[in-house]
């Protein structure tokens, strides 16, 4: 472990983890010194620290979090990071708004104090421009390699104890303006733009200007395979697995899926159903269940009242094993599946995963293991310790969002959300089960129909930021423009504002009801 102390400007000290002085160049930026250090010591973490911390800086946390070579921490106590909260205009995803107090993923890194192995900064190397600004520089770096796999990680234990920034942080548009153009696609330095002149009446026309100097820094010649993600936690586990499936009107697809299980070669222990039917004095349709004998233990649960998330937390409190597959009733799986999923499970000590599910012919798009921005709750193992006195709020029951929801209950108890792409799941997308009728949701008789669906607008009030919801109301008002029929763009204005407003007033009744 090789430990950088640094002033923002330069690197003031290098230490060994034996606490043993090491040369540098004091004259050249840090990303610089950095990238010199890994060259020369390929085999070491390098740990970054700013001066006025580095009695706070706990090395044995990052022994402890740092348990693979493909992965960067850092920590910032300030509620507002870097780039601060105008990113948030243009970047939707779960990685903004971070919790911290626990160990939550994002790109959004900070010079305060943090971690990344040496083979990382040799493999970026020549292919991410090493900037003055250290954290540009960080931020740049998670970007970029994020989706490629490199797991980027706010962590709270990279400090002994709690402590507040000593110098408050300036934010600037050019830096900000900058960074979207060299990590998005053009199109949001504009809607940045338009955003920051729509919700706050500002025109930093010379930021959005300058910012045009810059080349994306999107870099296809960057490779992280290589680099090992062996895990060093230790850890047991029975590997034990429980099936939820919920299901209403699909014998068919159901009886094709449990035939898939039964041919597994790791057995679930449990399967648990939850059969809906909604019509009065129905019985179960699911006869195979009893009339055919199956390897594992099936736990039917037949009930009049409709809805998933109801479902899925009724199945919850009758799992036993240590791990659940949250299934739909409709896809199908290969008989390695499960045993194919606990080798990657092996391999990343991770405890949450959500598997590529692709209808027939589907390509697979994302062929790295990543961090993944929502959760898929029927093509997902997690760990039964994560989510034991966890539900799906049935406030989404009928809507849309339950499964992000879900997703950023897991992430903030500080647990990661893994993308596979294989093993794979086909889903077969089947018709809508019989016996469904339409939910009579509270808005449904609403002369103004809410759009989006209040649903939406409850996930993101709950778990986004402010500039986040307001960057969504921007695209979705352009996106919805050409699917509906008012063509008059004043028109379309005011209708578009008193459909959001409904969706706005309607998604704060269900949090009051709460």
């Amino acid at each position: 472990m090789i430990i950088v102390y640094h002033n923002n400007k330069h690197v003031v000290k290098v230490t060994s983890k034996d606490n043993e002085d090491l040369l540098h160049n004091s004259n050249a930026r840090i990303a610089t010194v950095i990238t010199e250090l890994a060259l020369q010591y390929p085999e070491s973490k390098i740990v970054w620290c700013n001066e006025n911390y580095q009695n706070y800086l706990n090395l044995e946390a990052v022994r402890e979090s740092f348990h693979h070579n493909k992965m960067m921490l850092s920590y910032n106590p300030n509620h507002t990071d870097f780039l601060g909260r105008k990113i948030g205009y243009i970047d939707q995803s779960p990685f903004i708004k971070i919790n911290k107090h626990v160990t939550y993923p994002t790109w959004q890194m900070s010079s305060l104090a943090g971690a990344i192995h040496a083979k990382v900064l040799i493999e970026i190397n020549q292919k991410i421009r090493p900037d003055s600004n250290f954290n540009y520089y960080l931020n740049s770096v998670a970007k970029i390699c994020m989706p490629l796999g490199l797991l980027c990680y706010s962590e709270r234990k990279l400090f002994t104890q709690d402590i507040s920034l000593k110098v408050p942080q300036k934010y600037s548009n050019f830096t900000l303006f900058r960074f979207v153009k060299q990590h998005y696609r053009i199109r949001w330095t504009f809607l940045l733009f338009l955003n920051l002149m729509v919700f706050e009446f500002r025109f930093p026309f010379l930021a959005l200007i300058y910012s045009w100097f810059f080349k994306n820094r999107n870099n296809e010649n960057i490779s992280l395979d290589k680099i090992s993600t062996f895990s060093s936690l230790k850890t047991t586990h029975s590997e034990t697995i429980d099936i939820i499936i919920p299901t209403i009107g699909r014998k068919k697809y159901l009886y094709d899926f449990l035939k898939d299980l039964s041919k597994q070669t790791h057995l679930p222990n449990n399967v648990i159903i939850v059969e809906q039917n909604t019509l009065p004095k129905s019985v179960s349709e699911l006869d195979y269940l009893v009339s055919e004998v199956w390897p594992f233990k099936i736990k039917h649960t037949f009930t009049n009242q409709a809805g998933a998330c109801n479902a899925r937390n009724m199945a919850l409190k009758e799992v036993e094993s240590e791990w659940l597959f949250f299934a739909d009733d409709d896809i199908r799986i290969e008989e390695n599946f499960i045993e194919s999923s606990f080798s990657f499970i092996a391999k990343y000590k991770s405890k949450v995963m959500t598997f590529n599910c692709l209808q027939k012919n589907q390509k697979t798009i994302n062929k790295e293991i990543f961090q993944w921005v929502s959760f898929g709750s029927g093509c997902s193992i997690v760990k039964k310790e994560v989510v034991q006195d966890m539900s799906f709020d049935l406030k989404y029951e009928f809507g849309f969002g339950e499964d992000g929801d879900f997703g950023m209950q897991i992430r903030n108890k500080g647990h990661d959300i893994f993308y596979f792409p294989a093993p794979q799941i086909l889903h077969l997308k089947a018709p809508i089960g019989g016996f469904r009728t339409k939910p009579d949701l509270a808005w449904n008789k609403d002369k103004v129909k809410p759009k989006p669906s209040p649903t939406v607008i409850l996930y993101k009030i709950l778990h986004e930021t402010k500039e986040q919801m307001n960057g969504y109301q921007t695209i979705l008002f352009f996106k919805y423009y050409s699917r509906q029929s008012v063509k008059n763009p004043i028109k379309y204005f005011f209708k578009f504002h008193k459909e959001w407003r409904q969706s706005l007033y309607w998604a704060n009744e269900l949090i009051n009801k709460a």
